[in-house]
């Protein structure tokens, strides 16, 4: 093999594991990429079912249940339109309470349920989720258009 042809090789040897690479990378984060969605786009069936994805909102005002385990607490998720219910297991934020906003992470169930693997709290008095305070938002645009 001449030298021309040896540098061919190793060039294209070179772009193959570079491509893979790429591949390898590119998969990994398709992977690990967590959508948010909004309890009305839950309630539609465009949140993927089976896949981790963040459902954030209002937790609804006498929602919030403690089962008698001690870890499990049920409560739901509203954008005032839709409420999602949601269950997790351990310990809730402190700021975390009914009328405040949250943020949780988990999969759907097929009963329609959301187990939550990681559950966000408000802040502050004056913070919300930017995610969570714009499907609030949508919501109540949408509810205002449907009034008489």
């Amino acid at each position: 093999m001449t030298a021309r042809g040896k540098r061919l090789t190793l060039i294209l040897a070179a772009l193959a594991l570079l491509g893979g690479a790429t591949a390898l990378v590119l998969s990994a984060m398709r992977e690990n990429l967590v959508f948010f969605h909004t309890p009305s786009e839950v309630a539609e069936g465009k949140a993927p079912f089976g896949r981790t994805f963040r459902i954030g909102g209002l937790v609804a005002p006498g929602s919030l249940e403690r089962l008698p385990d001690g870890v499990t607490v049920r409560f739901a998720v509203t954008d005032t339109a839709k409420t999602i219910p949601v269950v997790y297991r351990g310990a809730l934020p402190d700021l975390f309470s009914e009328g405040k906003g949250a943020v949780a992470q988990g999969k759907l169930g097929p009963d329609g349920v959301f187990v939550a693997s990681e559950v966000l709290a408000k802040h502050d008095e004056n913070y919300m989720p930017v995610e969570a305070q714009h499907a609030v938002d949508q919501a109540q645009r949408a509810a205002a258009t449907l009034k008489p």
